[in-house]
């Protein structure tokens, strides 16, 4: 028995679509995978000048040499290997990976003036299927997310799932998922990167299409080692 799932969340969007994944790990694989990405960047950061040991695992900067991945700007293959390496921590480790998604310009065009924010729906999804995931186990759950705009407003809404069910046709009390959402700066936690490079990846493999096979065959091999832990995935199209 696990004394609680730690479920980290972050997302990653385009103009047409927006996910928001949860990296789910029991509090007893949290250090250890925590341990393997610092391995991770302080492995790089030997082999590369100019990258710091405390490089955040940003996709959106790791992908595009940005950021503090600056330094590695003209080093696509070794970008795309680190990344590889992160996911194959997660792969490595006994975790989950839930990821909840929706078709934003659907969704404007379903219900205009009326919509809800993509992350805000999403989010709610994404809850949703952590607490069934939750319940299934008979474990409970804590959510720690990226931060955004509207944190006390997300801490409400659970508040009133929790309280009475989320909304929709597959409304849900929130038994599962325990206490509030507890938002964390990314740079600071190394498994809401985890997330992040999750978000990214199913978002990218959902949103662009490859003009170099090399990159296919990457980024096609790259979702293959994180469907080995994805326990649930879909995407709502209003």
């Amino acid at each position: 028995m696990y004394a609680v799932l730690l479920a980290y969340v972050d997302e990653s969007y385009t103009s047409d679509r927006y996910y928001i994944a949860a990296l789910i790990v029991p509090d007893t694989e949290a250090s250890s995978l925590i341990r393997a990405l610092d391995k991770i960047v302080d492995d790089a950061a030997w082999q590369y000048a100019g990258l710091d040991h405390r490089a955040e695992l940003h996709a959106y900067d790791l992908v595009g040499g940005k950021g503090a991945w600056a330094p590695l700007k003209s080093l696509v293959r070794a970008r795309i290997g680190i990344y590889g390496s992160a996911v194959q921590a997660v792969a490595d480790h006994q975790c989950a990976i839930i990821v909840r998604g929706v078709n934003s310009q659907g969704l404007a065009a379903r219900y205009g003036s009326r919509a809800d924010s993509p992350h805000s729906v999403v989010m709610t999804h994404l809850i949703e299927s952590i607490d069934r995931y939750a319940a299934k186990l008979q474990e409970n759950a804590l959510i720690i997310a990226d931060e955004v705009d509207g944190q006390s407003e997300y801490r409400q809404a659970l508040w009133t799932y929790q309280q009475g069910s989320t909304w929709g046709y597959r409304a849900r009390k929130i038994t599962r998922v325990i206490d509030t959402i507890h938002f964390a700066p990314s740079h600071a936690s190394r498994l809401v990167q985890g997330a992040d490079l999750i978000a990214y990846l199913y978002r990218r493999r959902a949103t662009v299409t490859e003009s170099d096979p090399r990159s296919e065959n990457a980024w096609a091999a790259l979702k293959e080692r994180a469907v080995l832990k994805q326990i649930h995935f879909h995407c709502w199209h209003p």
